[in-house]
């Protein structure tokens, strides 16, 4: 079936996607997708296990970068042609943050998590300016009260849905162009998971975010756009209350009321 490029909404594209197909050896993952994220939105991807939603949200930051895997097609993401062999994985990464299924904070202390991307990146940030974009980003996500008199303790100190919120402040001094969330909730308990959808609700509009989520209702509450994915394919792409209400392809009804998947 021949997939009809769906466009995002008005402007500059942090993520284009055009023909992206890839192999793990000899299996297809990905077979043909063309997408348009659009600035500040959020956008969820759905569909059953190994349809390929978290292979692609990899591609964006070359997460699938092995020996073992085929790509082809074009993909760029926040400005980087992502398919080219000239272009820096490093500084990629620190415009395209990810954010995993389970928090994974360094283990140091609370305050160099934060900071650890700014002595990677800008190693000569004066230091008042290192905290003052410290305490900034753990204000972001709703952090700040919490930890602001201990910041020098091991961030596994932390309960599982605040070393989440740690997580994506680990990324904010960067100022990163895109964000990529990877099951962020799969982990938490419903009052975690309510916390870290507040968190996202509130960065929609500054920073673009994609994710993958096997929660049909997140992806209902949080989400701008939904993408079905099936057995590699991107099967629809629309507004979400529109995706959920109306589909259009019969595979994506189907997933939906859950005839299968």
């Amino acid at each position: 079936m021949s997939q009809d490029l769906v466009a995002a909404p008005s402007g500059a594209a942090p993520a284009r996607v055009r023909g992206l197909s890839l192999w793990y050896g000899t299996f297809r993952a990905l077979d043909r997708v063309t997408l348009d994220v659009a600035p500040g939105e959020i956008l969820s991807m759905i569909g059953p296990s190994g349809c390929g939603k978290s292979t692609l949200l990899r591609c964006f930051n070359r997460m699938n970068e092995q020996s073992y895997v085929r790509m082809e097609g074009d993909l760029e993401v926040a400005g980087y042609d992502v398919m080219s062999r000239s272009t820096d994985s490093l500084a990629l990464r620190r415009d395209v943050g990810m954010v995993f299924q389970r928090p994974n904070p360094l283990p140091i202390s609370i305050r160099e998590n934060v900071l650890f991307g700014l002595r990677l990146h800008a190693p000569k940030t004066p230091r008042s300016v290192a905290e003052g974009m410290m305490e900034s980003a753990l204000q972001q996500v709703a952090l700040w009260e919490l930890v602001k008199d201990k910041l020098d303790r091991d961030a596994e100190s932390l309960s599982l849905e605040a070393r989440q919120k740690l997580c994506i402040a680990r990324l904010l001094p960067l100022k990163p162009k895109v964000l990529l969330f990877d099951e962020p909730c799969s982990a938490l308990d419903p009052d975690g998971t309510a916390a870290v959808e507040e968190l996202m609700d509130e960065m929609r509009g500054t920073f673009t975010q994609v994710v993958v989520t096997h929660n049909m209702q997140q992806a209902r509450r949080v989400s701008d756009r939904c993408v079905f994915m099936l057995m590699g394919e991107l099967v629809e792409v629309a507004p979400t209350a529109e995706l959920f209400t109306h589909p259009k392809d019969e595979r994506t009804a189907k997933y939906i009321e859950g005839r299968y998947g």
